[in-house]
């Protein structure tokens, strides 16, 4: 899918991060990817994280999926919206959202959640922690954009929502199908159903916190650290007072936290691991059947397509001019020569039309076996008949 008449570079100089931005239907021709009654039906399956809000007299009521299918029978005329998260891994044409958006590096994009209202829909006012284009694709939906929010803004108490308990409108636009619209991180937004039939797909990106660097990287730290590596002062002396903690004291105690903390070469393959960990690690993507060296041999030297999973995650990160780290749904692989060519193509494109004479690499051999079998790639066997 392609954005016409959108120039990525200007998009982040002018608006990434700094302001909102209003862009009307740039796809040239726009056809909806996913039917409402689709996305109901993915609402209704166990591995699918999905919510329903309501607003009625008494305020906002949220419920957690998955939904029995009577449930949707039952629902009211209008006020309510169905929320389903990272439609992108289980629906090919949802996931084909993000490619216009891969501008932004890889280790940022989180999923696309699809949500459909009935008329006066809506998930209320809220600002969130995140990047996230909203691309309208069936219906209309008005939205609202107020101020600049933080942790210190007033949330409506006694629900999980995070609504906004004040909202004051600054700019309104009706969104058609096909149209965009870019909220950056902390600015509060309201967005309304008008009409029924109304389909909006969030695609949005990951922003970690200090807090969660932090308790990441000292965990991993924490599970790798020797118990024998301990304080010692071999060069003590006599002090004054035996109640004094003496800055050399200070000064070594603290080197043997900084020593750690600051591996910078280690913290950034941790973070290539964590950053590409699978977004919800417990479904099993892995194939029915194991394959083999042999196969993939086949498969490559029959020139098949090799496919990308929608829900794994593809980073590397350069090492020298000839290696890198490649990093696969929390694994890394180190990459060299022809294979670091490959697992480069792996990271830019969804799709790789296989050169056959990479049959012949075992390196390269090895690698699609792995991700083959832990189900973070694929070959479409069909396209290769």
């Amino acid at each position: 899918m392609t954005l016409y008449d959108f120039d990525p570079a200007a998009f982040l100089r002018e608006y990434w991060q700094k302001k909102v931005a209003l862009i009307r239907n740039p796809w040239g021709s726009w056809t909806n990817p996913l039917a409402p009654d689709e996305l109901a039906g993915l609402a209704c399956e166990e591995e699918v994280e999905s919510r329903l809000i309501m607003r009625g007299p008494g305020g906002w009521t949220l419920e957690h999926g998955p939904f029995e299918e009577a449930r949707f029978e039952q629902l009211p005329a209008k006020d309510w919206t169905l929320l389903v998260q990272a439609v992108d891994h289980h629906v090919p044409e949802v996931a084909a959202l993000i490619d216009p958006f891969r501008f932004i590096p890889n280790w940022r994009i989180d999923d696309v959640m699809v949500s459909y209202a009935s008329d006066g829909g809506s998930a209320g006012p809220h600002f969130d922690q995140y990047d996230v284009f909203l691309i309208q694709g069936l219906g209309k939906r008005k939205w609202q954009i107020g101020g600049r929010c933080d942790d210190s803004s007033e949330i409506l108490p006694d629900q999980d929502m995070r609504l906004l308990a004040k909202f004051e409108a600054e700019e309104e636009w009706v969104l058609e199908a096909g149209d965009i619209l870019y909220v950056p991180p902390g600015i509060a937004h309201y967005g309304m159903a008008v009409g029924d039939d109304c389909m909006t797909y969030s695609v949005g990106f990951r922003s970690p916190s200090t807090s969660d660097l932090v308790a990441g990287w000292t965990e991993h730290l924490l599970a790798r650290l020797p118990e024998d590596e301990r304080y010692r002062d071999p060069d003590l002396t006599i002090q004054e007072n035996p109640g004094e903690i003496a800055k050399s004291a200070i000064a070594r105690l603290h080197m043997m936290m900084t020593e750690r903390m600051t591996d910078k070469q280690g913290f950034a393959r941790w973070f290539g691991e964590y950053s590409s960990h699978p977004k919800y690690p417990d479904v099993d993507w892995s194939p029915a059947r194991s394959v083999g060296v042999d196969e993939v041999r086949d498969s490559i030297a029959r020139a098949v397509p090799l496919v990308r999973s929608p829900a794994s995650r593809y980073s590397y990160l350069p090492q020298t001019d000839d290696l890198i780290l490649l990093f696969v749904d929390g694994q890394s692989f180190e990459c060299g020569g022809e294979s670091a060519a490959f697992a480069r193509r792996l990271c830019a494109q969804v799709r790789i039309h296989l050169d056959p004479d990479l049959a012949q690499s075992a390196a390269i051999l090895e690698l699609v076996e792995i991700l083959v079998n832990q189900g973070s790639v694929a070959f479409d066997e069909e396209a290769g008949e």
